[in-house]
């Protein structure tokens, strides 16, 4: 039996789909004509200035009511602040949920929303407020372009510092405070006028496999996830979250069994979301893309209709047009079998519409508004004043005392670009050594880095190292070694150690971790003067970090997460 044009119209509201493109593309048009989907995913790929995401919305707004659609699109994107993959000079995404998840942010080649701190720093400053306030602004930016739907905040907490995906994006290892922050962030979204998506529920945090390359597994009782993973939340449903984003991992004390990911089960996104929490918002899942869902048996559009039938209000597919024909397909197919109930899409539906006129509106609300350029130029230079002031909050002394430079060289060595995980694929005409280096390659944020050095100091030596670097040389009367992520990336360890035996007697060493801190609390760093930290690579991070390093500024921030060095 065919589908209605109503039937069709309603399945189409149940689907977040992405493009490629800053101009609205043939695909967009034929997903929001053809399919009547509902709801649209921005990405890095698609932001090129405030100014075009503006003119970029309204097209696909237009579009959206030219073909009948009742309410207008829920336009989302990911954009958690921070640092995760956020400036892609060297990088390109190919199988994220979130593209880059701060998408909406600027990069050294053109400038977009204000960058503020990510969950760590942010968390590092120990107020909720910056938190509050800076997700406020940021989502005030978003709302005068048009984005009306943030995926954030993280709900993750860090509990294994060996945890691929989550880490700098998490608020810290510890349950209560970063239900703290993740309201905070919550809160202030809202405030903004823009849909805030907590995730990635019912917790991430607690795996070292990265669900977008392999399914993670969290072996938790129902009591040990109460304890923790549940924990932020509970207390983000009690203050009334708008949505929530659903994971791809397999908690089997929930779904059972030991194969099906949390975003495809019923006992997880109906039993434990809506029965046991109470939940009463609008349920999106992680994009189907990841491969947690795309290797498994009839991959992205079967995981579509699994994700429906688990009682998801909203399915995320973001990258390929041959997946989103397929799981449109796929949900009609289910439908005209009586897998799925058109009476349970309708329902759900009721909560999608609620989302939109809450956080999109009416047609006159988000049509028709020409780009302020003067008032966003004021409310960015307003936002940037707030931005320094949480980023010279965040940064971290983890141990040991700032020495006060001389006047001679001071050498700051960085780490040659590495992959974050097999996630990311190399930019075109990239060249990497036989290790997987990127050859002959200082990053851009640790060459801003460089320069914020220079201007404390008149004579600067930026070196880039890799594993393979050769120790035999001066390195001046001062050392700052920066490191990212080198808890495991162990090798940048194996350089500190050859340096600090091969510079000077005296010659004070500072470590800064650019990512995650847990390096710092190794054995391996108990020998340099200072290690600090800065919980992102960020140029405004690591600005914020020369301020403290050359005692402009004192070490107001405190480390979310800590780890006991016994043994380390």
């Amino acid at each position: 039996m065919d589908l209605s044009d109503e039937e069709k119209r309603e399945i189409g509201q149940h689907f977040v789909f992405g493009f490629h493109g800053y101009e609205i593309s043939k695909d967009a048009k034929e997903l929001i004509n053809k399919y009547h989907v509902g709801n649209i995913i921005l990405m890095k790929r698609n932001v090129q200035s405030v100014k075009q995401v503006h003119v970029l919305v309204q097209s696909l707004q237009q579009c959206a009511r030219d073909a009948g659609h009742r309410h207008p699109l829920m336009i989302g994107i990911d954009q958690e602040n921070g640092t995760f993959l956020s400036v892609r000079f060297h990088v390109r995404l190919i199988l994220s949920s979130s593209g880059l998840v701060s998408a909406f942010s600027s990069t050294a080649n053109y400038q977009a929303g204000t960058q503020f701190p990510g969950a760590m720093a942010i968390a590092a400053t120990g107020d909720p407020e910056y938190a509050r306030k800076c997700s406020s602004a940021s989502a005030r930016e978003m709302k005068a372009v048009g984005i009306n739907w943030s995926y954030s905040p993280v709900g993750d907490v860090n509990s294994d510092p060996q945890n691929p995906v989550i880490g700098v994006r998490s608020f810290g290892d510890a349950p209560a405070e970063v239900a703290r922050f993740a309201k905070a962030v919550s809160d202030g979204l809202t405030q903004g006028g823009v849909a805030p998506s907590a995730k990635h529920f019912p917790g991430h945090g607690d795996t070292n496999i990265d669900s977008h390359l392999g399914l993670p597994i969290i072996n938790k009782s129902r009591t040990e996830l109460d304890q923790t993973e549940l924990k932020p939340f509970k207390g983000l449903i009690n203050a009334g979250v708008a949505s929530i984003m659903t994971g791809h991992m397999v908690i089997q004390a929930l779904t059972g069994d030991g194969e099906t990911p949390a975003s495809l089960s019923r006992a997880v996104t109906t039993t434990l979301l809506r029965e046991d929490l109470q939940f009463e918002g609008v349920a999106v899942t992680d994009c189907l893309e990841m491969n947690a869902v795309k290797e498994r048996q009839g991959g992205v559009p079967r995981g579509a209709v699994e994700a429906l039938a688990a009682g998801v209000d909203v399915v995320m597919v973001c990258h390929t047009m041959a997946f989103h024909r397929g799981a449109m397909e796929a949900t009609y197919k289910a439908v005209q079998t009586g897998e799925l109930h058109m009476g349970e899409l309708r329902k759900s539906g009721d909560r999608i519409t609620a989302l939109k006129r809450k956080f999109a509106g009416t047609w006159d609300d988000v049509l028709g508004n020409p780009f302020d350029e003067k008032a966003m130029n004021a409310l960015q230079a307003t936002n940037k004043k707030l931005s320094e002031e949480a980023y010279a909050k965040s940064t971290a002394l983890i141990s040991g005392s700032l020495p006060v430079f001389s006047s001679g060289k001071i050498v700051v060595m960085t780490p040659v670009v590495e992959s974050l995980n097999a996630a990311v694929d190399d930019a075109e005409g990239l060249q990497r050594t036989e290790k997987g280096h990127v050859r002959n390659t200082a990053a851009p944020y640790y060459m801003s880095f460089a320069k914020s050095v220079g201007r404390r100091a008149a004579d600067v030596e930026h070196l880039t190292y890799a594993d393979d670097f050769d120790c035999r040389r001066d390195f001046g009367e001062g050392l700052i070694f920066v490191t990212r992520n080198a808890d495991r990336s162990t090798w940048q360890l194996d350089v500190l150690e050859r340096v600090a035996t091969q510079a000077l007697t005296g010659v004070p060493i500072v470590v800064l971790a650019s990512c995650a801190p847990y390096e710092l609390f190794s054995r391996r760093v108990l020998g340099v003067q200072a290690c600090v930290a800065s919980f992102e690579y960020t140029c405004e991070a690591l600005e914020a970090a020369a301020s403290v390093i050359f005692n402009e500024v004192p070490p107001l921030g405190e480390s979310p997460v800590g780890i006991d060095i016994r043994g380390q």
